[in-house]
């Protein structure tokens, strides 16, 4: 089995936290999303993953791809990099790691999360992860036969189909006949919204003959930008504590402060005067003194001073002294 992870964008969204880290390896509890991701997809699969292949922008840097190597390596596989040079849509992103589009493959796009405990179809030609939601208008959706089949993928309906939303992961038993059809999508230019597709490539199959089934999650949670990221930092969390998981590191120094679960404290990290949670996650190598924080997300080797915090996220390296009378920030900063 393998794993194939869409991630060449880094995230305008997110600025500015991926400017120098692309939001795939923003931590979420801890641990970076497309690395909770690929987790997560080996517990449903329960099978050996083979290779993980990650198409990433050339602008990307060796660092990332040594750790995305290194997240593989956990899962002992094979990670592999490609490179998308163009944005030139899913189906495209796809192709560009064409070297590995053989046999029983999962593709996953690199900005989401979730919770699932199905039994995957691997007699199906395929697989699409669905959510059920509340809006199904805002989404794509799949539309299901009496034989629970996926007989239709719908963009954004403006009339009710289905409320099941595709989240974004797929399964193919044999990802080379996607291959094929995605290459004719190429070459015939068929091109959607300036892109080109997965879902054309899906539905060349279906018109072949190919069964699709839904494989539905519980929990979906996205990254899409800042609040939705510390929401979903804070809802993984609860999920981990109730998962009996040790959240907190033995080697933080702690002075006069008190730690409020959830929370995930990385190595190494100081605490003085501090009042830190529930639902914060604190990276390595952090500092903060005469402080409250909550529901916030602080990533690796920061500094904060004097501060009162809610719903806050930190980049790496970051000081933050909340008497300042001074300022120097960057592009894309945010103080509200």
């Amino acid at each position: 089995m393998k794993i194939i992870v869409p991630m060449a964008g880094r995230g305008s969204r997110l600025r500015p936290h991926t400017l120098t880290v692309p939001k795939p390896l923003i931590p979420i509890a801890g641990k970076p999303i497309v690395h909770r991701l690929v987790e997560d997809i080996a517990k449903v699969l329960d099978e050996k993953i083979d290779e993980i292949a990650f198409i990433i922008g050339e602008d990307f840097g060796e660092k990332v791809e040594q750790d995305l190597k290194q997240i593989a390596k956990t899962l002992g596989a094979k990670g592999t990099i490609y490179y998308q040079d163009k944005p030139l849509g899913t189906g495209h992103a796809i192709m560009c790691a064409k070297d590995s589009l053989e046999g029983p493959v999962v593709i996953a796009y690199a900005d989401t999360l979730f919770k699932a405990d199905f039994t995957l179809d691997k007699e199906a030609d395929g697989v699409i992860w669905v959510k059920q939601v509340e809006n199904p208008s805002a989404y794509g959706v799949v539309q299901l036969n009496e034989k629970r089949e996926i007989v239709d993928l719908v963009e954004k309906p403006s009339e009710y189909v289905s409320d099941l939303a595709v989240i974004g992961i797929y399964y193919f038993r044999d990802v080379a006949v996607l291959k094929k059809e995605l290459q004719g999508v190429l070459d015939n230019n068929i091109i959607r919204g300036g892109e080109y597709q997965i879902n054309d490539g899906i539905e060349a199959m279906k018109q072949k003959g190919a069964r699709f089934v839904p494989g539905k999650v519980d929990e979906w949670m996205d990254c899409g930008n800042k609040q939705v990221t510390v929401e979903t930092n804070t809802r993984m969390l609860n999920f981990l504590q109730e998962d009996g998981e040790n959240l907190v590191a033995s080697n933080v120094e702690m002075e006069n402060s008190e730690i409020i679960e959830p929370c995930f404290i990385g190595e190494n990290v100081v605490l003085k005067n501090a009042r830190i949670g529930p639902n914060v996650s604190v990276g390595n190598g952090t500092k903060i003194s005469n402080s409250s924080i909550k529901n916030s997300l602080i990533q690796t080797f920061a500094e904060v001073e004097n501060a009162n915090l809610n719903n806050a996220m930190i980049g790496n390296f970051a000081k933050f002294n909340g008497e300042f009378t001074e300022i120097s920030i960057g592009d894309y900063s945010v103080l509200e």
